[in-house]
């Protein structure tokens, strides 16, 4: 874990997300931040999603326990970006630029996300459907998979207990020989939880391989399943029983790359899967007994991507594309007592297409101006067609000055479940849409030690869905009516102050006219990083203010200061141990209405590199 501090900010880094190809981060009107492999290693968690809460302005994700989110009633692992939430569908995970999501209920699976998977995450703030489509558009996490640059053979161990009987481990073995290369990871997980019938338990498995055909061709394929046991105990005012889930999500995907002078692309097919059981469980103190059915479902989600981007003349760039996505699956109940016992019950068997092409194009003028538009024409075989278009401006101005301005469109598809499964279920809904504008300014200074970026956007959106009172009859129905007006501010900054030391800092604040769960007003994180020898320590501390835990009439909010604290020491060559605190100011706390957090919490393991 030793090794020289990162710079947080990246300003200047070269990203693929915003353009599909390697373009560097000062080109693009839109704001992504990178957090790379050394900062995920040095978060010690078997997750991605915690350091990306602490390392992304604008970003939170949801959480109840030690470890693990689960799915369904009381779930966690809610990812919410400047108010839009991937729990509705608005915002995307991507693999390797393919869509992670269910494919029934449209939103990602946290416990799908190990960080063993990553060689950096990319995290574009702002819509994203020009180049991604719908589920994009209030932004994407990009998960960058793991290489071997390198010729040889490298294999990594890390192993580590601690609090609540918590075990994380994880093996890598990564393989270079010329033209060959190859990365099999495997994970074990586990916990009883800081609460009764609140275990975790999670196996992971993920298999890579590469072929460089010549220098300028390249193919690739890759294969990973996750499956997690969870159970979800209910909020402390009311315990559940036998509130039980398990999960298995599996992804493939295979990919022919080309990579010249003036032009670069790839063709690639992916496929994305899921087997859910659930039992919803009952709560004795409400008088409820045993349920007699189980949720049961399978979704998948397929898709082909074809891109080339080319330069024309000088200081130009033209990426053109086409994707086509079909997801959608089966959910059914299945009654395994009471009089209907043995029988099941459908709640939705149907599949959907999305088919698009859109282009996206660059142009750089002289050294102090690149310009950017774009345009997506998205066909769905229910809803129709949806034009989606973006612009913006980048000045690169002396003393390192970069100043950007752009506007982009952003929508959604409505889900299955929000059209079929369960009331208030409507299959007439319309796309939801947005409009993003965005001011970013940044600056680096003293040699690029020190580094300094503001964001400022405002979010207009439409059509929303939401759930009202029938206009047409009783109960309750989804219905195009919710509306989107939210605006903010996102500030990093970050100083190396001497060789072995570096301190960081974001904070976003995040106006909401319509308030959601999982959405900070405020939310502040200031950390440093010690780095010397045979030692890395490294603290944080995340302030959280006017977190909307309930909305509505009775809303509730929280407030709370966390301590983190990491620290590791490297025996030799191939040993390092470390130890990790969260909360270590033991606050008493709630992201999840009705499920408190643990106090104060330890791990501590070894990591092996051979």
């Amino acid at each position: 874990m030793a090794g020289k501090p990162s710079d947080p900010i990246h300003i200047g880094e070269v990203v693929v997300t915003g353009t599909r190809n390697e373009t560097d981060v000062r080109h693009l009107p839109l704001t992504v931040s990178v957090i790379d492999r050394q900062e995920i290693e040095q978060s010690m968690q078997p997750s991605i999603l915690p350091v990306l809460t602490q390392q992304v302005p604008g970003l939170f994700i949801t959480s109840r326990g030690i470890m693990g989110y689960g799915v369904s009633n009381g779930a966690a692992g809610g990812i919410a970006l400047r108010g839009l939430s991937g729990g509705s569908g608005r915002l995307m995970v991507l693999i390797d630029g393919h869509p992670q999501y269910a494919g029934i209920f449209g939103h990602p699976i946290s416990d799908a996300y190990q960080s063993f998977l990553a060689e950096r995450v990319e995290v574009l703030r702002g819509p994203a459907s020009v180049l991604y489509g719908s589920n994009a558009m209030g932004g994407v996490i990009n998960i960058v998979t793991r290489r071997m640059r390198e010729e040889g053979v490298k294999t990594n161990v890390n192993l580590g207990y601690g609090s609540f009987n918590t075990l994380q481990s994880e093996v890598t073995n990564r393989i270079r020989k010329g033209k060959f290369t190859s990365l099999i990871s495997a994970s074990y997980n586990r916990t009883d939880g800081h609460r009764s019938d609140m275990g975790f338990e999670q196996y992971d498995g993920y298999a890579k391989l590469g072929y460089e055909v010549t220098n300028n061709w390249n193919l690739r394929g890759d294969v990973n399943v996750t499956h997690f046991n969870a159970s979800y105990p209910g909020p402390v005012r009311a315990p559940l029983l036998d509130g039980d889930q398990s999960i298995t999500r599996g992804m493939t995907s295979f990919a022919v790359e080309n990579k010249y002078e003036k032009t670069s692309g790839a063709a690639s097919f992916f496929y994305n899967w899921g087997n859910h059981w659930i039992n919803d469980g009952y709560t004795p103190s409400k008088g409820e007994s045993p349920q007699d059915s189980r949720f049961l479902s399978f979704d998948n989600m397929m898709g082909v991507s074809l891109y080339q981007s080319t330069q024309f003349f000088p200081g130009n760039r033209i990426t053109m594309g086409f994707d086509w996505f079909r997801y959608g699956g089966h959910a059914w109940n299945k009654f395994v007592s009471g009089e209907k016992a043995g029988t099941t019950s459908d709640l939705v068997n149907k599949h959907e297409d999305e088919l698009a092409g859109y282009i996206d194009f660059r142009q750089n003028i002289r050294h102090w101006l690149t310009l950017n538009a774009g345009v997506r024409l998205d066909y769905h075989s229910r809803v129709g067609t949806e034009w989606v278009p973006q612009a913006g401006v980048s000045f690169h101005l002396p003393h390192t000055i970069e100043l950007k301005a752009s506007a982009a469109k952003g929508f959604r598809y409505p889900i299955l479940r929000e059209m079929y499964m369960f009331p208030p279920q409507n299959p007439n809904l319309k796309p939801e849409s947005m409009w993003n504008y965005e001011l970013a300014f940044a600056q680096r200074l003293l040699d690029n030690r020190l580094s300094y970026g503001v964001n400022l956007f405002y979010i207009d959106g439409k059509n929303l869905i939401v759930t009202l009172p029938n206009p047409n009859g009783s109960g309750m129905l989804n219905q195009n009516t919710g509306k989107i007006d939210n605006c903010g501010v996102e500030t990093e900054v970050a100083y190396r102050i001497a060789p072995h030391w570096s301190v960081e800092a974001n904070y976003s604040y995040l106006h909401m006219e319509n308030p959601v769960v999982g959405a900070p007003e405020h939310k502040l994180y200031v950390g440093g990083q010690y780095t010397h020898k045979q030692w890395t320590v490294s603290t944080g501390v995340q302030y959280i203010d006017n977190l909307y835990t309930v909305t509505g009439n009775n809303s509730q909010t929280e407030e709370f200061v966390l301590w983190n604290l990491n620290v590791s020491y490297r025996v030799n060559r191939w040993l390092d141990v470390w130890a990790r605190g969260d909360n270590l100011l033991a606050q008493r706390y709630e992201i999840n209405a009705g499920y408190p957090m643990p106090r104060a919490t330890v791990m501590a393991g070894v990591n092996l590199n051979f």
